[in-house]
């Protein structure tokens, strides 16, 4: 299994606009943050997991020429606000496989109506296929899927395990029933947003608490921003096997 960390930066992306953060500024292109996402490649198989607002680049980046389908974790906009970016995709493959919970369909379909509606398309909208999910697990071309539940402040949020890969995001709490479905994975990624804390995402502690409680082989940080600090500075405070991911890093399991 193939993991490319498409997008690693939080819902703003760094730089973010107008910035003059020292991190914002920054050459080294480790400080370079696309919004976050990931392409999981296996066999014959490609899931990228959310589609934000840099989802062409992030496509155009990887020289990804096929998806097998989107997996989404949750609604917000740097989750899913590149959606109308897989024409190219439905183009040559048709209808698109989309996996999502009840309420994100339903918030997909509002904002998308073009892409959902079967009655007096536009042509050359794209169409999908929807996958409602809920938490149980689904599989996937021949591996079985497990979501994980987490809340972010007040709002539902799965992660998804792909056999020894675990990817979390925008987690703030998850509750030990759900961490028991990922104990001792072989790589766990979870979300990082910066050192002080924050009412909806994991801050560098917490995300270090919680990597304990999992107990992984190895551990990638994401979903980071600025106010993390410099990549290089920050990968140097941290435990043994735990990495800041970043955009374009590409990982086998």
């Amino acid at each position: 299994m193939k993991i490319t960390f498409l997008g690693t930066g939080t819902s703003q992306g760094i730089p973010v606009i107008g910035s003059t953060h020292p991190v914002c500024l920054s050459d080294d292109i480790k400080d370079k943050r696309l919004r976050v996402s990931v392409l999981v490649e296996w066999d014959n198989y490609s899931y990228v997991v959310d589609c934000g607002p840099d989802f062409r680049q992030q496509m155009l980046n990887a020289n990804c020429k096929k998806i097998d389908g989107i997996l989404f974790t949750h609604e917000h906009a740097d989750h899913t606000a590149g959606l109308d970016d897989i024409r190219p995709f439905f183009y040559r493959q048709g209808n698109i496989p989309i996996y999502a919970k009840k309420r994100v369909l339903k918030s997909l379909k509002r904002r998308f109506g073009y892409i959902f509606t079967e009655k007096n398309k536009y042509p050359g909208a794209p169409s999908v296929k929807q996958n409602k999910i809920n938490n149980k697990s689904f599989t996937l071309g021949n591996i079985d899927i497990i979501p994980i539940k987490g809340f972010h402040n007040q709002l539902s949020v799965y992660g998804f395990k792909f056999n020894d890969f675990a990817y979390l995001t925008d987690m703030k709490t998850v509750v030990d029933n759900e961490i028991e479905k990922i104990k001792g994975v072989k790589v766990l990624v979870i979300n990082a947003l910066r050192h002080e804390p924050h009412e909806s995402h994991f801050n560098l502690k917490e995300a270090l608490e919680f990597v304990n409680k999992v107990n992984p082989e190895t551990t990638y940080l994401t979903h980071i921003s600025h106010l993390l600090g410099f990549h290089k500075e920050v990968q140097s405070t941290l435990p043994r096997n735990v990495f800041l991911a970043y955009d374009n890093l590409q990982i086998t399991i």
